[in-house]
């Protein structure tokens, strides 16, 4: 029997009694491919990396599952939505791929959701865009990684309640619809922190130079700067920011940064005193992530970062939902994810039925001086961190 015309068919290992002996050890036999969307090239291959090795390491603990040998195979995103689909469609079917977890870039989550759904497949993602589990929800897409709603409010409502006196705010925005969901949602708290938010200055995700925005920037005199983009953007827009002199004139904040790798490539000398947004923190004092710091350091030999966690969580929930499931059947799956607790790296983790975001923490960071770091990664410390989300019924989320 062939494992793509099983996976079609979504037959249940408990509906395999009927078969013949043969058929029973033909059927073991076939491994299950569990697929990594990972932005291996591109501007956001640091990441991709890092990504990768967080699957990697949820694959190593599940040699079997349900009997079946357990293969990984990476799809290279190339961080462009077009190219995620075909690969995605030609996964689907010329292998009968049905199991996904990644993505970078919002854009290429939203395609690529569409395409699991529609084959019966599904699909964990770290993504931020707010859409993926709201008005472009679906029954097979899940979201591990806050939200942007979440990601702003748990940033500018306590720097804000930090520093009472900054009243004046600038943005600088990726113009593609993850800056646009950050910008949004930051518009809608400034209005209620009753801050006055001054300009923002729109770039393309192709931009590495910003020295024409932080000139706009400094020109609006603002008391805080708000550096709404990822990855590299984000590293280049704040060292220029420091090269600017920009640090002594107002306070930085980076809404959504990648973590540790990002920050050991920055230094302390231009992290510090900066604010700095986080989905992870390899320091948080919680049970799974004591483990997941443990097995990074066998493994890699060093600390876990926000891709490498992400997708470890990610690509370890969906194992553990196959196997609660008993199934190897998408809608069995989903169905296990729906409501589904468990121990993550930021304490203990909820996949809200109503739209499939998984509730968890956000921390605000703020960027050590040398001077008082313990290790060379001990770069920032936490200043806050908490649970902010939209309420289902707000969302826009209809399952179907």
């Amino acid at each position: 029997m062939q494992r793509r015309t099983l996976l079609k068919a979504g037959l249940a290992l408990g509906a395999l009694g009927s078969l013949p002996l043969g058929a029973h050890r033909a059927f073991a036999d076939q491994p299950l491919t569990f697929y990594g969307l990972k932005s291996m090239s591109g501007a956001f291959a640091s990441y991709g990396k890092y990504a990768d090795m967080g699957s990697r390491l949820a694959i190593a603990e599940h040699p079997q599952l349900l009997g079946h040998p357990l293969k990984y195979k990476v799809i290279d995103t190339e961080g462009n939505a077009g190219k995620a689909v075909r690969k995605v469609q030609e996964a689907i079917g010329q292998d009968g791929a049905r199991f996904f977890q990644g993505c970078t870039l919002s854009s290429s989550a939203l395609a690529v959701s569409k395409e699991i759904h529609k084959a019966g497949g599904v699909f964990m993602t770290p993504v931020g865009a707010d859409e993926i589990t709201g008005k472009d929800c679906n029954a097979s897409t899940f979201r591990w990684s806050v939200p942007t709603y979440g990601a702003i409010r748990e940033t500018l409502v306590p720097m804000s309640r930090q520093l009472p006196q900054a009243k004046r705010w600038y943005t600088i925005t990726p113009q593609y619809v993850f800056g646009d969901a950050l910008l949004d949602n930051a518009r809608k708290v400034f209005a209620e922190l009753g801050v006055e938010h001054i300009g923002n200055s729109y770039h393309s995700l192709q931009e590495q130079e910003f020295s024409g925005y932080l000139t706009n920037a400094i020109a609006a005199k603002p008391d805080v700067l708000v550096l709404l983009n990822f990855g590299s953007q984000a590293s280049n827009a704040l060292r220029q920011a420091v090269n600017f002199g920009i640090k002594d004139r107002m306070k930085v904040l980076m809404v959504w940064s990648a973590g540790l790798d990002q920050f050991q490539e920055l230094g302390s000398d231009v992290l510090e005193g900066v604010y700095l947004g986080a989905q992870y923190w390899h320091q948080v004092d919680t049970p799974l992530n004591k483990l997941l710091v443990a097995a990074t350091r066998k493994a890699y030999g060093i600390n876990p970062n926000y891709p490498l966690a992400a997708d470890y969580i990610g690509t370890k929930v969906m194992l553990e939902a196959i196997v609660k499931a008993g199934s190897l059947d998408g809608a069995a799956v989903s169905a296990a994810l729906q409501g589904m607790r468990f121990q993550g790296p930021t304490g203990e983790e909820l996949i809200r039925p109503g739209d499939h975001q998984v509730l968890k923490d956000y921390y605000l960071l703020r960027g050590k001086p040398q001077g008082q770091m313990r290790d060379e990664d001990d770069l920032a410390e936490v200043i806050s961190s908490g649970r902010s989300f939209v309420e289902v019924d707000h969302t826009g989320c209809a399952l179907a």
